[in-house]
């Protein structure tokens, strides 16, 4: 699954980073060497080609808005998939 994301800043939605999720649903290391700063981030997860797989997808993307405060700390966002639902939580 393509996933973006992106820093809110000064009014508007940056582009930081890009992946795609490996067999295991994972993304390793999505920033790279590119290091968080505190901010409102946005994670988009393009599933609209991963749920066709089952059907029309009623969820064709997925947003998911976050605060960073602490930068210092790790930070895993899981999303739990299914193909009229879907949730997250901040794991660790």
């Amino acid at each position: 699954i393509p996933v973006s994301l992106h820093l809110h800043s000064d009014g508007s939605w940056q582009e930081r980073a890009r992946g795609i999720t490996n067999q295991d649903g994972k993304i390793t290391d999505l920033l790279r060497k590119s290091k968080l700063r505190p901010g409102r981030y946005r994670l988009t997860f393009e599933t609209e080609i991963y749920l066709a797989q089952s059907g029309k997808p009623f969820f064709p993307e997925v947003e998911i808005v976050f605060e960073i405060h602490d930068p210092a700390q790790h930070y895993h966002v899981p999303l739990l998939l299914s193909p009229y639902g879907y949730s997250t939580y901040r794991g660790s």
